[in-house]
């Protein structure tokens, strides 16, 4: 079992790499933002797709292309449980939600967490994932 970790606060670098006219330094997101944000690329990451850990990412863009049914939802929902448990140390997942949207043709995606050392509420991520072509 892993050691909890007891923090002030979380802060990551913003996906948009946009500069901050004070201080000339890159913008920053903290807390619940940096975590949601750190879920949902986690997720959409394909293994391979970075350089020093080839590992990292989960296989949910390729499941995306089986047969839209309830038992590819399980595994993506499988996967997804597997790459936040593996790679997100700052939450302990409490459940993961994964529903077919036939008419979108699209998986509707819901992840609840609680952040590990921040005491605030459960957080809960919402998202929608489709194959591109």
């Amino acid at each position: 079992m892993p050691v909890e970790r007891i923090s002030k606060g979380f802060k990551d670098i913003s996906m948009s790499f946009e500069v901050n006219p004070i201080n000339e330094d890159l913008i920053s997101v903290k807390d619940r933002t940096a975590i949601a944000r750190s879920i949902r690329n986690l997720v959409l990451t394909v293994p391979g797709e970075r350089f020093f850990n080839p590992d990292l990412g989960s296989r949910v863009s390729e499941l995306l292309f089986d047969v839209m049914d309830d038992i590819s939802g399980a595994t993506i929902r499988d996967e997804i449980d597997e790459t936040i448990t593996k790679y997100e140390p700052r939450v302990r997942l409490q459940s993961v939600l994964v529903k077919p949207n036939y008419e979108t043709h699209e998986y509707d995606v819901t992840i609840t967490y609680d952040i590990v050392g921040i005491d605030v509420l459960s957080q809960q991520l919402n998202f929608a994932l489709q194959s591109t072509r």
